[in-house]
């Protein structure tokens, strides 16, 4: 992992915000498919399987998509820094532009053409995050945030002092907003689902072509 020298603030919460987005619309379009979340699939496999629910292919299809993205995003990175080039900005223009097929496919040809470039997309924004972006709260496991959150609560009503308390109050600044950007970001989703239809994928890649500003800060 690359050392990260400063974060800028947004680029946690445009993080959490895209992921949320993301995860949400394409729940909602693409059949019960989690884009960002790709653990949950296996859930709703299950339940496909049984139901006799359309949807099956593309669930089964999202582990070996996520994976694959994820090697190849590691060895983008690998093969950028070998050039002395900074990986943060070429991996988010690779967000964007699969963002951009994904939403352009949505709307051209109907919800589930685009599913796979959708989990590429967040994919690499869990890599780029895990290896560029250690420092920050995880942006698309909100599991893993609000069961610190929780541990954190709980010791600081104990009554944590010193650097044990100093850290725990670190941690929930941290992670507090993430969860929060995370929750904005779901909620705005399933309402311009509602108003807007496939036109609501066109924000995800706007949204994640701002924190081309920011990660160029972060490299």
């Amino acid at each position: 992992m690359s050392e990260v020298r400063s974060i800028p603030a947004p680029l946690s919460h445009l993080l959490g915000f895209n992921a949320g987005y993301v995860d949400t619309a394409g729940f909602l379009a693409l059949g019960g498919l989690f884009t960002a979340h790709v653990t949950g699939n296996f859930v709703t496999l299950g339940a496909a399987l049984i139901h006799g629910s359309a949807g099956a292919l593309s669930k089964l299809l999202a582990l070996p998509v996520f994976c694959v993205a994820v090697l190849l995003t590691r060895l983008a990175s690998n093969a950028l820094a070998a050039r002395q080039k900074a990986p943060m900005s070429s991996l988010i223009a690779a967000q964007v532009l699969l963002l951009v097929l994904a939403a352009a496919l949505m709307l051209g040809f109907g919800p589930f053409a685009a599913g796979m470039l959708m989990v590429s997309a967040m994919a690499v924004q869990n890599a780029m995050q895990r290896m560029h972006l250690p420092q920050l709260p995880p942006s698309t496991l909100m599991t893993g945030n609000t069961t610190q959150v929780m541990i954190d609560l709980a010791d600081l009503l104990k009554g944590l002092g010193g650097d044990e308390r100093s850290a725990a109050m670190g941690r929930l600044r941290k992670m507090l907003p993430a969860i929060a950007s995370f929750a904005l970001g779901c909620a705005l989703a399933a309402l311009a689902f509602v108003a807007l239809g496939m036109w609501c994928f066109a924000l995800p890649p706007l949204v994640a072509a701002l924190t081309l500003r920011y990660g160029a800060a972060a490299a």
